[in-house]
């Protein structure tokens, strides 16, 4: 038996490489579809399980390739129906997901990375150093268990998918975009990409490039200041992308895909939640067609920021709308637990440590 290390990671070749990959072990190529088909449209990570191939091609396919399944670690369960879950990967590494239930709608939230890069000042995630990207089929696992989750707990399929999770999605661009094409594919899980929402905190060359592959998915920027001074102390991605150089990819990024933009919006307290910045977003919003999202804030204990008094948001809202601005007021999920991106992850991992 070749050890797990030396063997290939199936779901990283293509139809017509692991048709090659059979014809070199002496089997039929006609067999790689089926296999392509167990893998990505039934989501099975278990050759043994493939019961339409005899058992001396499962018997090779154990010997010579791997299926790097993600796996439930833990989860929690909040009084508003939001389930948390950290997932382990292969190599140990521990992701997070979250299922967001409402009345019209089941979302999953997945990671693109095993922690990020970018440091955003608000963020847990912001605070663990990154250790690598995930790969295309890391993803799409994600939403595999987040849609067993919402069939399971409430009997309703997923309808909607945002990369929304750790890390930095269009820092991990290939990968992310295979991930899409798989879950969308007629031979993946085959969900419109209308339903799919990709989150960036902002890197200007990145959004050209969605605008230049013509993406179909829904973009989001996580603008949270709309003005430079503001954006730079809470999101050091900004220094080198600036607000100026967003609006200027986001504009080449609507021309490409006329496709409208979400802006995200955390109201923090005593720092971005007056009339003023309202005013300051508002103006941003005239660079492309777009709607606003106002986040709640969810506190972490690494950070200082507070969620904004409510009676401030309203008043941040109906500016905007005053300005014909769509927006929606986005309240805090999973409060009563570790729901905000990368605390329960970060736990997981201290907990780890503390036992090893």
């Amino acid at each position: 038996m070749i050890e797990k290390s030396k063997r290939i990671d199936i779901r990283s070749l293509s139809l017509d490489q692991i048709k090659d990959q059979l014809t070199a072990l002496g089997e039929q190529g006609f067999r790689a579809k089926q296999i392509y088909e167990w893998i990505w449209v039934k989501s099975c990570v278990d050759f043994d399980q493939m019961s339409n191939l005899s058992k001396s091609l499962r018997e090779k396919l154990k010997e010579h390739f791997t299926i790097n399944a993600v796996t439930v670690k833990e989860s929690q369960i909040s009084s508003d129906k939001t389930i948390k879950s950290s997932f382990w990967l292969y190599d140990n590494n521990i992701i997070e997901g979250v299922l967001i239930p409402a009345p019209e709608r089941m979302t999953a939230c997945v990671s693109s990375q095993v922690g990020c890069s970018l440091t955003c000042k608000f963020c847990a995630t912001g605070y663990m150093d990154r250790k690598r990207n995930l790969n295309a089929d890391e993803i799409y696992d994600q939403v595999v268990l987040i849609s067993k989750q919402a069939e399971e707990n409430y009997g309703q399929p997923l309808t909607n998918i945002v990369y929304m999770g750790m890390g930095e999605p269009l820092l991990n661009y290939a990968n992310m975009m295979k991930s899409v094409e798989r879950i969308t594919a007629p031979d993946g899980l085959n969900m419109a990409a209308k339903r799919i929402t990709v989150s960036t905190a902002g890197i200007a060359k990145m959004i050209k490039k969605l605008g230049d592959d013509q993406v179909r998915f829904n973009l989001a920027l996580s603008l949270h200041a709309a003005n430079d001074k503001k954006r730079n102390e809470i999101m050091p991605i900004n220094e080198q992308n600036s607000l100026k150089a967003l609006a200027e990819a986001l504009k080449y990024f609507y021309a490409k895909t006329k496709s409208p933009i979400t802006f995200e919006y955390i109201v923090f307290n005593n720092f971005n939640d007056e009339l003023e910045d309202a005013k300051e977003l508002a103006k941003f919003c005239k660079h492309v067609p777009c709607k606003v999202n106002l986040i709640e804030y969810n506190p972490i204990a690494l950070a200082d920021f507070l969620n904004a008094e409510a009676d401030k948001i309203e008043i941040f809202a109906n500016y905007l709308k005053s300005q014909g601005i769509i927006t929606n007021v986005r309240r805090s999920r999973g409060k009563d637990i570790d729901a905000a991106c990368g605390q329960l992850a970060i736990k997981d991992k201290k907990e780890e440590e503390s036992e090893a």
